[in-house]
């Protein structure tokens, strides 16, 4: 199975590319589909860009994206595969008109363009809240690290083994955690439920706090420190001192570099390199002293469960992986708050020019490197004021002064897969190879309602944590239960099981099989001119001498009192068509017979009956509900090959034709 999602953020569009096995065919474990990323890109900008231009937004930015899913997918799988556009904070600052109009626009794109699996434009094609984001962030950062697989190994004390997941962007910042026992108790209005479901059928059920801050992403902050320090000085000076830029910088108010004499007429910003003030200028962003009107509440009034952190451990993403190791440490570089401040505070006290020199020295384009370099000091700032003084992260390692290389050790994020991290926070990338994107928990939840359900028919999805029943506003995951079907070798996905008919199912399939082969024994009699001479011309009784294969087959299956003959080929049409005097000893008509035996001791049989009712005259075998047309192919065939695939020749050329006589195998 294959999924694919479009993270429309505000800075550009990424996507992602999953794949499982078919659930209902995996083995019926206690565990959680796996799921694996195959292929994830990102292109810039966002989406809301093209808020005025909304008919460019498919073939200009979308279609490479579409072009990487195709290339990924393959073909026989693009219809059975979803595609999910999830807008978030970049397009939730749109007006709703704008937000409809884009949308919309999106919507009629993929479906026009594409053939995944896109049946409704709302689920599919959507702008998601905060809190939906943070909460699909928290199922996958449980999923990667194993908190829900394999609980007895994370147990962080009291029961709690989960861990909380922050993400800050560049427009929004979300948390999402358990709390404890006592808080969960306390505000459990306030709390989500979560249900997935294991591969053996058997629901899983989380409470979960989540909440989101916008404005607070890292770039929409920028945006409003930079606002705070015109105010500061006024309309007056055309140059601000900025501390949270390297000494010797000079920038626009929108971050650009200024070079030479700027025109007294543009105000700029010129940096002061005072990392420490630059903490106390950011501060006030925070929003501490903002009205609270349900306590607790941590940034800008916003309630949230008092944080238990001996047994809530956060992981981090997006800006909180990026600020701490892009400029300042490399991809290994393990995090701990007293090294990454020393470090944030040694690069920002440098002057301009240094830095410029070593930018060579890194990856990435120069135009890249040096507008990281410029924004690196207000994002430490903005990171460290989020997580220790907003949300209340322990300061480990700074009791007193700073010591470089506590909690350095690079296989911490190792221990948290087998037992559980002790630190209160970590910074995360991604886990076994698989990025920690919020798009990874809307996959899960997709693929989790995929598996059948054991004992509760509960659905996969979340809501309103209520004690009863399925809350109003439960979101689904989008997918129904599978039935296990023949699936395509893959040596990264296992072969799914033939679907095991059930016996009413498989007699029915037999009966019908029975009486196409029936029908196609009389067409093809009809063909030899015999049986078409007896139905219409008299009263001549028909023998022959020489034995029938296809009639001795069909005299076999078919006895005195068939009851499904009846009612399957006679059911509506004349009621004196019956059959006679027709003996259904299996031994005297099989198929290994001789010529002699057949032909000297055949007891009466359909034509006898047909003889006594001379008055009748039978319908046309072309009445039949179509069913002598379906086999007209047959002619071409020899009559060994006719008999042979009569009925499996009728059933491929009709796939979705029914029998009276079949009930479906499952709902919808």
């Amino acid at each position: 199975m294959y999924g694919v999602i479009l993270d429309a953020g505000s800075s550009g569009t990424r996507i992602y590319v999953y794949k499982w096995k078919n659930p209902a065919a995996s083995d019926k474990s206690h565990t959680l589909p796996e799921l694996k990323l195959k292929e994830t890109k990102k292109i810039h900008p966002g989406v809301s860009t093209f808020a005025h231009n909304v008919a460019a937004v498919g073939p200009t930015h979308l279609q490479s994206l579409i072009d990487i899913a195709l290339d990924e997918v393959p073909s026989d799988k693009v219809s059975e595969t979803p595609i999910f556009l999830m807008a978030t904070a970049g397009v939730r600052f749109l007006p709703d008109d704008e937000q409809f109009a884009l949308l919309q626009n999106i919507c009629t794109y993929l479906k026009a363009t594409t053939h995944f699996l896109l049946p409704d434009c709302d689920a599919h094609v959507q702008v998601i809240s905060g809190e939906t984001e943070g909460l699909y962030g928290w199922i996958a950062a449980n999923y990667l690290l194993g908190g829900f697989d394999d609980p007895e190994l994370h147990n962080h004390g009291h029961g709690h083994h989960t861990y909380g997941f922050l993400d800050m962007g560049g427009a929004s910042a979300q948390i999402a955690f358990a709390p404890n026992a006592t808080e969960a108790e306390k505000h459990s209005n306030d709390l989500k439920l979560v249900r997935l479901r294991h591969l053996d059928g058997s629901p899983a059920e989380y409470k979960v706090f989540t909440a989101t801050w916008l404005g607070f992403g890292a770039n929409k902050a920028r945006e409003r420190y930079v606002k705070s320090l015109v105010d500061m000085y006024g309309g007056d000076s055309y140059e601000l001192p900025d501390p949270c830029m390297p000494n010797g910088l000079r920038t626009s108010l929108a971050g650009e570099l200024v070079g030479g004499v700027p025109s007294t007429e543009e105000t700029i910003l010129v940096g002061t390199g005072d990392f420490q003030d630059c903490l106390k200028t950011t501060y006030p962003l925070l929003g501490k002293d903002a009205p609270c009107e349900d306590e607790p509440c941590l940034l800008n009034g916003q309630h949230v469960p008092a944080i238990d952190f001996d047994i809530n451990h956060f992981v981090g993403v997006s800006e909180y992986w990026h600020t701490t190791h892009g400029v300042f440490g490399g991809k290994d570089t393990a995090y701990d708050l007293a090294t990454y401040q020393q470090r944030v505070m040694d690069f920002c006290g440098r002057d301009w020019s240094d830095i410029e020199s070593d930018l060579e020295k890194r990856k990435k384009s120069a135009e890249q490197k040096a507008a990281e370099s410029r924004e690196a000091c207000f994002k430490a700032s903005w990171l460290i004021n989020v997580l220790y003084d907003g949300i209340g992260i322990p300061r480990v390692g700074l009791d007193g002064d700073i010591t470089p290389g506590i909690n350095s050790t690079k296989e911490a994020l190792e221990k948290a897969k087998d037992k559980g991290f002790i630190d209160p926070f970590k910074p995360v990338d991604e886990v076994d190879g698989v990025e920690l994107s919020w798009t990874l928990g809307k996959m899960l939840l997709y693929a989790a309602g995929q598996v059948p359900p054991a004992d509760s028919d509960l659905p996969v999805g979340f809501g309103s944590n209520v004690k009863e029943g399925i809350p109003s506003d439960f979101e689904l995951a989008g997918s129904h239960p599978l039935l296990p079907a023949q699936g395509d070798d893959d040596d990264d996905v296992a072969d799914e099981v033939p679907r095991v008919p059930s016996k009413s199912t498989s007699a029915t399939v037999i009966i019908l099989l029975f009486v196409l082969l029936f029908v196609a024994y009389l067409f093809f009699k009809n063909r030899k001119g015999k049986l078409n001479t007896f139905l219409f011309r008299g009263r001549r009784q028909w023998t022959s001498r020489r034995p029938s294969r296809g009639f001795s087959f069909a005299h076999k299956l078919f006895g005195r009192s068939s009851p499904t003959y009846e009612r399957v080929l006679e059911e509506g049409e004349a009621p004196a068509f019956e059959l006679g005097g027709v003996d259904s000893d299996d031994n005297e008509y099989s198929d290994s017979s001789d010529s002699s035996r057949s032909a000297g001791t055949r007891r009466p049989g359909p034509a006898s009956t047909l003889e006594r009712r001379e008055d009748t005259r039978l319908p046309s075998l072309i009445d039949r509900s179509g069913v002598v047309l379906r086999t007209e192919s047959c002619e071409r065939l020899s009559p060994s090959l006719q008999m042979l695939n009569a009925g499996r020749r009728s059933r491929a050329a009709s796939p979705t034709r029914k029998s009276p006589l079949m009930s479906p195998l499952q709902e919808d």
